[in-house]
């Protein structure tokens, strides 16, 4: 068993300190997030955590790609779709995620140990066109979500190149509210999917009663859901676990929704059911979602609580 995040991390942007910072500064060639990376992967590593993320420092999930993808512009902090989806300017995220697997590489001495490692990270296709306008081009939103996964691929394809992560998570989160059409989103997670040598990944918050057979069809290794703030799912995968029984499952056991650190007896509880349900084996104990709203303290005191019981049971 090992642990993970689900992506995001408190962002603490610092204004350059050092005479070097500085100058960069004044060049317009210092970047204010590469501390905030840093500092997020050591406390993530601190805590225990096995495969980390690089804490998506640099703005919401929705908008942190748009701003790269010709056809989409932010107006006013939105999306809007303005004209027809093309492939991104440039690689979004490579050089983030290679400065966190230096820092791990440097936290370990040079060589990160086996069964740990960084994780890709990407909004998915679906989420990103139900977020956003479509002001232009598009007569529906399934068409658009299609041009978007075959310019995201992209970015899926750089990240495996080029940083080799542990494996690849994509953000579904519109897939369980019942707005999406589940046979295009299939669709979308396969283009993202096709050729990787990679486990895939795809992360779904909320209530997954009414979704989840549909969710179980989907092409991907790892199944991620959120189980401490939503009860609910912990009886469908009960009662549905053999529709997934081949997948490994993202296990949500800490309540990213509360700023407090979780109860120890209820995340021990809620981790001890699902691996009565899962096995050991095929668990990966994440928060249910992001932890980017919390104090950084809150953040990694939840973090720390989580791989506590990790090792408990491994």
């Amino acid at each position: 068993m090992r642990s993970t995040v689900v992506g995001s991390f408190p962002v603490e942007v610092k204004n350059p300190s050092s005479t070097k910072d500085k100058l960069l500064n004044a060049f317009g060639a210092y970047d204010p997030f590469k501390e905030a990376i840093e500092s997020s992967v050591i406390a993530q590593l601190d805590a225990g955590v096995d495969i980390i993320s690089d804490g998506q420092v640099r703005g919401d999930m929705v908008s942190i790609f748009t701003r790269y993808i010709p056809g989409m512009k932010i107006v006013d902090g939105n999306t809007e779709i303005v004209s027809k989806i093309r492939n991104p300017t440039q690689e979004i995220s490579v050089k983030d995620l290679q400065y966190a697997k230096k820092v791990m590489k440097d936290y370990f001495n040079g060589a990160i140990p086996e069964g740990k490692g960084v994780k890709g990270i990407i909004t998915g296709p679906n989420t990103i066109v139900h977020s956003s306008r479509i002001a232009g081009f598009y007569r529906n939103k399934e068409d658009a979500i299609i041009d978007l996964a075959h310019s995201l691929k992209f970015e899926v394809d750089a990240i495996a190149k080029k940083v080799e992560p542990v494996y690849i998570q994509v953000d579904e989160p519109f897939l369980s509210t019942g707005m999406v059409d589940m046979k295009t989103a299939r669709e979308a997670i396969d283009i993202l999917h096709d050729g990787l040598e990679m486990p895939l990944a795809m992360h779904v918050c909320g209530i997954l009663k009414d979704a989840f057979t549909d969710i179980s069809r989907f092409n991907v290794d790892i199944l991620d859901f959120e189980f401490a703030g939503n009860s609910v799912n912990l009886d469908v995968l009960k009662e549905n676990y053999s529709l997934v029984s081949g997948k490994k499952i993202g296990f949500g056991c800490l309540d990213s929704s509360v700023n407090v650190v979780d109860d120890e007896v209820d995340v021990d509880k809620l981790v001890t059911e699902a691996i009565d349900i899962v096995g050991k084996d095929n668990l990966l104990l994440d928060p249910d979602c992001g932890l980017r709203r919390a104090p950084k303290d809150v953040a990694f005191e939840k973090l720390r609580l989580m791989n506590e019981i990790k090792d408990k049971y491994s």
